[in-house]
């Protein structure tokens, strides 16, 4: 696509900070900017730890939605997970009842300072809590090393797994991993997150055989178009997946997870319960444990009581222009 002017950007952005009800990625707040097209709002919400050159991805991602639009979906509705952080087992009722209808869990492993044993701890109260027909999978965002993945896995198998996403991070070690495992005779598949939203060259993944799935999130793969191509040149199964986004962001999720050609397995859209805050008046929010491609338009209508009420400071404002300019750059660059 061709860039609108930056300074259509700057002028309308618009930045809010909304509370996490749960601790999540170290932090209780997400600082969000917003883009208004022809086409509707786009998010673009990098991770404040990210540089240009990935934050950049974001900033197409929210492109697309407010100036190019979305493919046309091929279903109406879709399944989502659960999503359980790196929490006591004895707050995971919590956390769950908040996800109502959802019969898939994605539980949060491999957390800095706690123990393998807090992971089976909360692994089993999500089992229990989900009940033996429940699917349960975790994500450890590449926290072990390869000899205590192998451990942790093969200990954790006995809570029936769908999968386990991204346990390691090197590609080469996923497939380390995943060979050991088979190796070993531990029936656990393995997903790929950051192998592939990450890296210079994703289909590393499929050519090692590191990866029973992919995980793909619009924003990083630079858009829906980006992540449906992902799909298509990889050939492995999809989830969809949020990056605690607001509503706005997520429609983004669910359009690309509504118009990918084959959808087995529940995705990661479910995380608007993580917020306390959120700038729209109807959230995109599970019902029964699904996602309805009638919300999208509901997601994507910006409420200004509470675009207001979420406010970031001047300085943050400020910030997060030069953050624009700055990803800018580099799509202007290419």
């Amino acid at each position: 696509m061709a860039l609108p002017p930056l300074s259509d950007l700057l002028d309308g952005l618009k930045v809010v900070s909304l509370p996490l009800n749960t601790r999540f990625r170290g932090v209780q707040h997400r600082e969000i900017a917003y883009i208004e097209g022809p086409c509707g709002v786009g998010e673009f919400a990098p991770f404040l730890e990210y540089e240009p050159d990935e934050a950049s991805r974001w900033l197409a991602a929210a492109l697309e939605a407010a100036y190019v639009g979305w493919p046309e979906p091929v279903r109406d509705v879709v399944a989502v997970n659960a999503t359980v952080p790196a929490v006591p087992a004895a707050d995971v009722p919590r956390v769950l009842a908040r996800f109502d209808g959802c019969s898939t869990a994605k539980v949060k492993v491999a957390e800095k300072g706690q123990a393998l044993d807090d992971d089976v701890a909360r692994v089993a109260a999500v089992r229990d809590g989900l009940g033996p027909e429940g699917r349960v999978r975790l994500d450890a965002n590449g926290g072990w090393g390869v000899d205590d993945a192998v451990a942790a896995i093969t200990r954790l198998a006995a809570f029936d797994l769908e999968y386990v996403e991204q346990p390691v991070m090197p590609v080469d070690d996923l497939a380390h991993v995943r060979r050991s495992l088979a190796a070993s005779g531990v029936d656990v598949r393995i997903a790929a997150d950051e192998s592939i939203r990450k890296a210079d060259d994703p289909l590393r993944v499929v050519e090692l055989h590191a990866a029973d799935l992919a995980i793909v999130k619009v924003a990083p793969l630079g858009g829906v178009a980006g992540a449906l191509r992902i799909a298509e040149e990889t050939g492995l199964p999809m989830v969809v997946s949020s990056a605690l986004d607001s509503s706005p962001g997520m429609a983004a999720g669910l359009a690309l997870a509504a118009a990918l050609p084959g959808l087995e397995h529940a995705c990661g859209l479910g995380t608007i319960n993580l917020l306390d805050g959120d700038v729209v008046e109807r959230s995109l929010v599970p019902v029964g444990g699904h996602l309805t491609v009638a919300q999208i338009d509901d997601a994507r209508a910006l409420d200004p009581e509470r675009l207001e009420r979420y406010r970031a400071s001047a300085e943050r404002e400020a910030w997060w222009c030069e953050r624009v300019a700055a990803s800018y750059e580099v799509l202007a660059a290419h």
